[in-house]
């Protein structure tokens, strides 16, 4: 007995080691059959990772499982993926695996495919992407065709997959998607049953209307199969939308021309509960315990052939009679309920489908809301009429019904509107295809929105609507600090509510206080060191807003600034903001602005030209960073500036420039100004190196100069100052790192020299001397923290030389000698000092002339300031 144990246990091991290495001998086999099918069959690139055979996993039948499937269209489609799926697997008799002829076919028991992606299109020109099958030739009418694979299949699936079906000539869009479905049946004969079970989440859009939204679909069904008539039976079905049963009933046959529909439909129960059903569960949540009053109704006849010119008729009908829902957990009831609508088609053409909603009221509390509809034209450009006439506590909904808001809503609704379009005249707009007729206003009303920052509270809003424009009679507001009050008109609400159109209008806009920053858009995407709002916000001009603003307000505060009275024009198109004519009281002055403002790109942008009148110099430059750092150092001075700027750039993560990006010119004027009493290390500075310059004195009425910067420098043009017969041209640069790279040429009278200098000067009797100036160059560097400044003294020793040479040459010239240099070097008391010389070859280190004039000089430069009489 032992001895048969064994060996049967050594025949079950030998079996099923066998049943494990028997695959690996057919695999090339196997892989051989997959390509030749793929080769034979379909005109598409397909790629799949491998190819394996198991004769343990459905023992005893072979199971063959393709894995990473690809399918790649041709031309028109070329380039794009049809199909992919992790995995397709099939089952088949171990017999089907030893046929060697192409012309026995391969007959398949079953199939599994797992996480499987279909895209289905049909473009413009009616080419579809799944038509990839290869029409095979026949030369004999009598050969019936290879088939490849031949089906008698017992069960299928299909897991965790998704469709997606876009029709490009009919604008229908149909997404499936948590695709999950089975179905069991024998298919040999030629009537059988499949019994199948499905489940998934579907959407539909035909043209611009959506009629499913990720709804979930379930349909167990008993489908009878005529395989003869290509028939399909209903016969014991129920399915379901979101939560809501279905019974259904009648059949489906395939034809020559298209399919012949003949279903009918209702719902088994009439409780209102049916209705809270239709909704997605994610907003209806847990209805199980919501207390109902009233009946509801959904049936419906879906009757007649599908082709490329038809489509069945439709009768479809939605009735509820004196309803009401109350959640448990919340404190309002929803009643007086009433809804009578219908779908219906008569003639079996699309563009015929119509909505007629004859009746939607309901009433919370004592708001009594009316409302109905007729849609017309489905499937091209569609016809709107509606009516709406109620009131409505906002504050309310989330009281009677469970949806989530991000925001708290509130205030009162109050309309009573007629409305009349076309979809085409919302979205060209065609003004005059669209009828309004009514008002609607808002009381105590918050809104919130992605656009925008702040959540807007408004305290009164009234509109009036008529055929060509809405106006806006009141709109009193408030948004973070700012309030506003605002009239107007709006040219497109219905484009802007219906379409993705933006908001057009004129308004009129007075505010008491306005703060920039209430307005801006909180940008999602920008990165998290550019934030001012959150860690993951940064601020955008809505780019809904397509208006022109006339504005008058109070107070402006942008960024550190507080404007005064400000009045001009602002329009707002595509993300950017243009100032025209806008006007000011700023700094004891008044300032004009006109430009534009963009946040289009991901780096705000800015081009403005300012105008500055009468500004106080001492605030102006204290209160604006771009001032300090086009002319830091006219902070110093006290008195009036003009300046015209023009100013282009970018903005950082507070809406303020970036200094670096800065580029432009300015014109600038001082009125009536002087240097403060504290003058700054510059100033402190200049005065130990030019001492016979008194800078309390220094006149800077009626200067101008101009600027021009880029790349963090700015570049000054030559400007000239006076100090009493002084002369002063200054020029150069500065960094708005502060760093400075000036030249001041001071044209210093020869009077100012001392004593020494005015005793040689009186030698000489000439009426020249009065004239002589000597240019002294202060080179000043460092930074304004701490500066650096250098006379050059070479330009001012041979200038005095070469006049006073000059002067006296021609003196001595005329009195018939030529013996210059030595009374010059009499007159300099030096001439017992020198070594006679060449006068055209004059050593400077030994040149009495140069050295006398030297060292008064240095003596002037470097030492401390004369006494009064010696300059005068």
């Amino acid at each position: 007995m032992k001895k048969a144990l064994k060996i049967i246990g050594i025949s079950i091991l030998i079996i099923f080691f066998l049943l494990l290495a028997i695959p690996f001998a057919f695999q090339s086999q196997i892989k051989n059959m997959v390509k030749t099918f793929i080769n034979e069959n379909l005109n598409a690139n397909v790629e799949f990772s491998d190819v394996s055979l198991s004769l343990i996993r459905s023992f005893p039948k072979a199971h063959v499982a393709v894995d990473d499937l690809v399918i790649t269209n041709f031309k028109p489609f070329e380039g794009e993926t049809l199909a992919t799926a992790k995995s397709i697997a099939f089952t088949m008799s171990v017999n089907e695996l030893f046929k060697t002829s192409s012309d026995e076919p391969i007959i398949v028991n079953s199939i599994a495919i797992d996480e499987a992606l279909l895209t289905l299109k049909t473009n413009t020109l009616g080419n579809n992407n799944y038509d990839i099958t290869k029409e095979k030739p026949n030369t004999d009418a009598s050969q019936s065709e290879n088939p490849g694979f031949s089906f008698s299949i017992e069960d299928y699936s299909i897991y965790d997959s998704a469709l997606t079906y876009l029709d490009d000539s009919s604008k229908t869009q149909i997404y499936i998607s948590e695709l999950n479905h089975s179905g069991k049946g024998t298919f040999g004969g030629a009537t059988s049953e499949l019994n199948t079970k499905t489940s998934a989440n579907v959407s539909m859009r035909i043209d611009s209307t959506t009629y499913l939204n990720n709804n979930t679909i379930k349909l167990d069904a008993l489908i009878g199969l005529d395989l003869n008539n290509q028939k399909y039976s209903f016969k014991d079905n129920k399915g379901y939308i979101n939560q809501l049963p279905l019974e259904f009933k009648g059949y489906v046959q395939q034809l020559e021309n298209g399919q012949d529909i003949d279903i009918t439909f209702e719902n088994p129960e009439s409780s209102f509960k049916d209705f809270l059903a239709v909704i997605p569960e994610s907003y209806s949540k847990n209805i199980e315990d919501v207390e109902t009053s009233g009946d509801f109704k959904v049936n419906g006849i879906i009757k007649g052939l599908v082709s490329d010119e038809t489509i069945p008729t439709l009768d479809i009908n939605v009735i509820s009679n004196n309803a009401s829902f109350k959640y448990p957990d919340l404190p309002k009831r929803v009643e007086n309920i009433s809804i009578n609508t219908s779908i219906k088609n008569t003639t079996g053409k699309a563009d015929d489908t119509f909505v007629d909603i004859k009746t939607l009221d309901f009433k919370i509390d004592q708001d009594v809301f009316k409302s109905s509809a007729t849609i017309k034209n489905l499937t091209k450009n569609m016809l709107v009429n509606a009516n709406v006439d109620g009131t409505l506590n906002l504050g309310n909904i989330t009281k009677a019904y469970p949806i989530e808001l991000d925001k708290e809503l509130s205030g009162i609704l109050k309309g009573k509107l007629n409305t009349s379009f076309d979809m085409n005249a919302i979205e060209t707009n065609a003004y005059e295809r669209i009828k309004n007729s009514g008002n609607i206003s808002v009381d105590n009303f918050i809104f919130s929105s992605e656009d925008i920052v702040n959540p807007i509270h408004i305290s009164k809003a009234d509109m009036t609507f008529k055929p060509k424009v809405v106006t806006l009679n009141h709109f009193d507001a408030k948004t973070g600090t700012s309030d506003f009050k605002a009239t107007g008109t709006i040219n497109n609400l219905l484009g802007f509510l219906l379409s993705d159109s933006k908001l057009q209008g004129n308004f009129n806009v007075d505010s008491n206080n306005f703060l920039v920053s209430d307005f801006m858009v909180e940008d999602e995407t920008a990165s998290t060191n550019n934030k001012t709002t959150s860690d993951t916000e940064s601020l955008k001009i809505p780019d809904f807003l397509d208006c022109t603003i006339n504005a008058n307000a109070k107070t402006v505060v942008y960024d550190n600034l507080n404007l005064k009275d400000v009045k001009g024009v602002l329009l707002i198109k595509d993300q950017q903001a243009t100032l025209k004519n806008m006007t000011s009281s700023i700094f004891d002055g008044v300032l004009a602005i006109t430009g534009n403002v963009s946040t289009k790109t991901d780096t705000p942008t800015f081009d403005l030209n300012l105008g500055a009148d009468n500004f106080d110099i001492s605030k102006s430059f204290k209160g604006l960073d771009l001032l300090q750092n086009l002319a830091p150092i006219a902070k110093l001075f006290q008195g009036k500036l003009n300046t015209t700027i023009h100013l282009t750039g970018t903005l950082d993560e507070e809406f303020s420039p970036n200094l670096s990006s800065v580029s432009g010119d300015a014109l600038a004027e001082l009125l009536t100004t002087q240097i403060n009493a504290n003058k700054g290390e510059l100033f402190n500075k200049l005065e130990g190196a030019l001492s016979f310059i008194d800078f309390d004195k220094l006149n800077l009425k009626d200067l101008k100069t101009k600027l021009q910067f880029a790349n963090g420098k700015v570049n000054v043009k030559p400007f000239q100052l006076k100090y009493e017969d002084i002369a002063i041209e200054v020029s150069g640069s500065h960094g708005f790192d502060k760093s400075l790279a000036y030249n001041a040429v001071f044209n210093v009278p020869a009077k100012y020299l001392g004593s020494e200098v005015n005793q040689l000067i009186g030698k000489i009797d000439d009426a020249e001397v009065s004239k002589i100036t000597i240019p002294v160059t202060a080179n000043i560097t460092g930074s304004y923290t701490s500066p650096k400044v250098q006379t050059d003294l070479t330009s001012g020793i041979s200038n005095l030389t070469n006049q006073l040479i000059e002067i006296q040459k021609q003196k001595l010239i005329n009195q018939g000698t030529g013996k210059v240099k030595d009374l010059l070097g009499d007159l300099l008391g030096s001439k017992s000092n020198t070594t006679k010389t060449d006068s055209t070859k004059t050593n400077t280190q030994t040149d009495p002339i140069k050295t006398g004039v030297k060292n008064i000089l240095g003596g002037l430069l470097g030492g401390k300031k004369k006494k009064k009489d010696s300059i005068d």
